[in-house]
């Protein structure tokens, strides 16, 4: 007797909840069989959304940059312990091994890589720093910041089917980081492999209750309830998406919305790069990884392939080759290459749009009807052969650059000169990414600088980077996700911009001592404490506005010129006094800029082992005004913003420097970055 499918569940308000309806029931991809019932009837939307603001809110706020990215690594290398459970349930979707891949390390792996560059990005505050202080009164009484701090309301992620844990992990990274609860809303179809995965997270206890809530099955009446404070996402059909986007709660309340929708990708094959060349090989070899991948149902994946008219049919011929060696079959089995869409409904959306193409278009290789197994059954299974389409008059058609096959289906199109190609690509109306492959730096350049504005992202593939390139299709958390126009007009990751995307900005004005307590980051005019040595001090006594004044330091000839021999740096402006003169920023002979930081460095150092471990960098170094021989230098170092890290016996400080001379002028200003311990001296040695 089979097995009744199992009942997915929804996550909200703190507890796992079965919609009270019949439901829907999902389908296996590869085998037809029942995989679960999925509804989310009786769920009390406005509560759920109530739940995050009030309960899980207020706690992520409460928690700093690195306290939250400290959660996520916990969160990522837990469920990277039970990825063999994801893997297993991941082949009802239709995902091969390597599919599989993708999803589920690529999106614990986007986890992580958000959680490591928070912590190595941003401060180990509450509130971030957006530019630089603008002083706004000549005596600097009066200046402004801008800062961002987290929405006060909830994230609502409504996702496609295609990614299940991917399309989650990479949106619940960002926004919890930014201090943001989240609501995930998975695409039904493969919901079960998202509801598994948020099981795990559930159980890890590592989130604050309501920080990440789950719906499976339809966000029913939730977007009703949405206001400013909450911020709506969206991947799927750009249909479905303008709907949501113009839902009236949404415009009433100027909610923040990103859009990832359709997206017709073109790669383009360089005038350079003809048959037997290595870019040639890697375009065939690109362009049937990203159709047979996930079965083409990628949002990156290539639908437009434009190539120079002399090599076209080379190319088809390739393409047609390699195609037709894919192994196509059940998605669990060794030697397929590519399983099934996700199921029967979508390949039924394939076939069709399919033969919207062909009123442009010929199928040159691979019969959508005619399907070839190594293994499964084509009537129970939702598979489907590979399929190339030709269209000789690009610029004439309309349905190559409007129609989307969101399966394994590309269409190739000739270029006579590289502007046609160029253009042909911008056709597609505004895509996720775009690719050009070229060992010629003109034709990169010029595709490149044509593409940019209707791509959110252009990959340029040579032999130089074909070993370690990502390829045309894979979304990198450092790097944004999104496009223009048809696209969406959104972006996610992206590193830390796309933390951003959860914060409000806010210019904030009053005297440098209040602006410095609200940013935790001391500015120019805010109160100082000239006591012991700044660097005599440990985290836990140092305070930010702890200040040295140096004593000061003559600079001489023979120290430029000693240094100018020492250092082999003998530019003329330090060493020749007539065209020293002659130069328009100086009127003789000056000191080295890395002299007078070297001098400074002198001037401020303790040179006493110290709770100072380490100096690891400078940012923002200007120099400001000339130094001439005689004149006198003086520092004045404060400590300017105090990051502890949590997993380490000590922290990073960052130092405001600013070298003056005699006359008061500031000949240099930077920042100072050093490694400070914790406590000094350590608990395990003898005092120093």
């Amino acid at each position: 007797m089979t097995a009744a499918p199992r009942r997915l569940e929804s996550y909200v308000c703190g507890s796992w909840t079965p919609g009270s309806g019949a439901g829907q029931t999902l389908q296996d991809a590869a085998t037809g069989a029942p995989v679960a019932r999925i509804d989310s009837t009786g769920i009390d939307f406005a509560a759920v959304l109530d739940h995050g603001r009030r309960l899980a809110g207020p706690r992520l706020r409460a928690m700093s940059f690195h306290d939250r990215a400290g959660m996520l690594k916990a969160l990522g290398l837990k469920l990277m312990e039970q990825k063999e459970a994801f893997y297993a349930e991941s082949l009802h979707t239709g995902a091969t091994r390597a599919d599989g891949w993708i999803d589920i390390e690529g999106g614990i792996g986007t986890l992580l890589t958000f959680a490591s560059k928070a912590r190595r990005e941003l401060p180990n505050t509450r509130v971030l720093t957006d530019g630089e202080v603008e002083v706004l009164a000549k005596d600097g009484s009066f200046a402004a910041q801008h800062i961002l701090s987290p929405l006060q309301g909830v994230a609502v992620h409504i996702n496609a089917f295609n990614f299940p844990i991917w399309g989650m992990l990479e949106k619940i990274a960002p926004t919890l980081l930014a201090g943001v609860p989240c609501v995930v809303k998975p695409a039904s179809q493969t919901a079960y492999l998202t509801e598994l995965c948020v099981r795990r997270i559930i159980e890890t206890g590592l989130l604050p209750e309501g920080a990440l809530q789950l719906i499976c099955g339809s966000v029913g009446d939730m977007l009703d309830h949405v206001t400013g404070q909450d911020a709506v996402t969206f991947t799927g059909s750009a249909a479905t998406g303008r709907k949501l986007k113009s839902h009236p709660a949404v415009v009433a309340h100027s909610v923040r919305f990103t859009m990832e929708a359709d997206s017709l990708n073109a790669t383009i094959l360089g005038p350079d790069a003809a048959p037997g060349t290595p870019e040639f090989d890697l375009f065939v070899k690109e362009i049937t990884r990203e159709m047979t991948a996930k079965a083409g149902q990628k949002c990156t994946a290539i639908r437009r392939v434009i190539a120079p008219r002399a090599h076209v049919q080379a190319l088809v011929a390739a393409l047609g080759d390699r195609l037709g060696k894919t192994a196509l079959g059940l998605p669990g089995d060794e030697g397929t290459r590519m399983g099934p869409l996700a199921s029967h409904d979508q390949r039924n959306e394939v076939r069709a749009r399919i033969r919207d193409l062909q009123a442009d278009a010929e199928i040159v290789a691979g019969n959508p009807d005619d399907i070839r197994l190594t293994s499964g059954d084509a009537e129970r299974g939702a598979f489907l052969n590979p399929v190339l389409l030709y269209c000789d008059r690009p610029f004439a058609a309309q349905a190559v650059h409007d129609v989307e096959a969101f399966g394994p289906v590309s269409t190739v199109m000739p270029y006579d000169d590289l502007d046609e190609a160029i253009t042909l690509a911008q056709m597609g109306k505004g895509s996720l990414v775009s690719s050009v492959f070229t060992d010629d730096p003109g034709v990169a350049e010029r595709v490149v600088l044509g593409a940019a504005p209707f791509h959110g992202r252009v990959l340029i593939g040579n032999r130089a980077s074909a070993k370690s390139s990502t390829g045309h299709g894979s979304p990198l958390a450092a790097l944004v996700h999104g496009g223009p126009g048809r696209a969406g007009g959104g972006e996610e990751m992206g590193g830390m911009r796309g933390v951003k995307h959860y914060m409000q900005r806010t210019a904030v004005q009053g005297s440098p001592r209040l602006l410095s307590a609200v940013t935790g980051r001391w500015i120019d005019g805010a109160p100082v404490s000239q006591d012991i040595h700044p660097f005599r001090k440990s985290l836990a006594e140092l305070q930010i506005g702890d200040q040295l004044v140096s004593a000061t330091r003559q600079v001489t000839q023979a120290d430029v010129e000693h240094f100018a021999q020492f250092t082999g740096d003998t530019f003329y402006a330090h060493m020749d006094t007539e065209a020293a003169r002659a130069n328009p920023f100086f009127t003789d002979r000056v000191a080295h800029g890395y002299l007078i930081a070297s001098f400074a460095a002198g001037l401020f150092v303790d040179p006493d082992p110290g709770p100072v471990l380490a100096n690891y960098g400078v940012d923002n170094l200007r120099f400001l005004t000339p130094v001439y021989f005689g004149d006198t230098l003086q520092v004045r170092l404060t400590c300017k913003e105090i990051n502890p890290r949590a997993s380490a016996d000590h922290g990073e400080v960052r130092w405001d420097s600013q070298v003056t001379n005699q006359r008061g002028e500031v000949v240099a200003q930077y920042d100072v970055l050093t490694m400070v311990a914790k406590v000094w001296p350590p608990s395990d040695q003898t005092p120093v």
